[in-house]
């Protein structure tokens, strides 16, 4: 499998990309119509992005990053995480929440501190009735990239490229955008007998 670096940035060699790995079969895929609002939780940078599929194609609707101060304690962004997504879920009406499983890593507070901000962006959507979901970074990778092990500069272009944006989001808002792209097509492979998300 080629990497991004070795093919043209063009939306049609990433969809065919993408495709060729989520669909060997060569099956047309129609995307469900939903919209996600899909979440790369962190204490200090937290991706955030709102894509749809109207008319079976992939579409921003949002995406940034929600960005807390190092001057802000941990608990102030706790809060600061779930009153912007909340404010999200309310004007942009998402059907659902999507966001990337726990990695490893092997810092104790490190741990704590992204199940906390996970933890906040959970109640956000929790709260609202929202069902959530969640993909491992492989997984995402996978389904965007074409490889379980691309780089987050690669995972930014693709995106870019896949959703026909004007601008590359930054690495945090690329990601989230990634795990939207991610979860709307798991709503149609998984008719063809792959695994799909799992629901928290």
């Amino acid at each position: 499998m080629q990497s991004v670096r070795h093919f043209a940035g063009s939306k049609a060699v990433a969809e065919e990309l993408v495709d060729s790995v989520l669909n060997p079969g060569g099956v047309i895929l129609r995307l469900t119509v939903m919209r996600v609002l899909a979440i790369d939780a962190s204490l200090r940078n937290t991706g955030v992005a709102i894509v749809d599929a109207n008319n079976g194609k992939p579409r921003s609707v949002y995406f940034g990053t929600i960005h807390n101060a190092s001057s802000m304690r941990s608990s102030s962004c706790l809060v600061a995480i779930r009153d912007r997504l909340a404010e999200l879920i309310r004007k942009h009406e998402p059907d659902c929440c999507a966001l990337e499983s726990v990695i490893y890593v092997q810092s104790y507070k490190t741990a704590i501190i992204l199940g906390a901000a996970r933890g906040a962006a959970i109640l956000a959507a929790a709260e609202h009735g929202l069902p959530v979901f969640e993909y491992s970074p492989r997984r995402i990778k996978q389904s965007t990239v074409g490889r379980g092990g691309a780089e987050k500069n690669q995972v930014a272009f693709m995106v870019r490229a896949l959703l026909g944006l004007t601008e590359t989001p930054d690495a945090d808002a690329a990601d989230a955008l990634a795990i939207g792209l991610t979860h709307l097509r798991s709503q149609e492979v998984a008719n063809l007998g792959i695994p799909g998300a799992t629901r928290i």
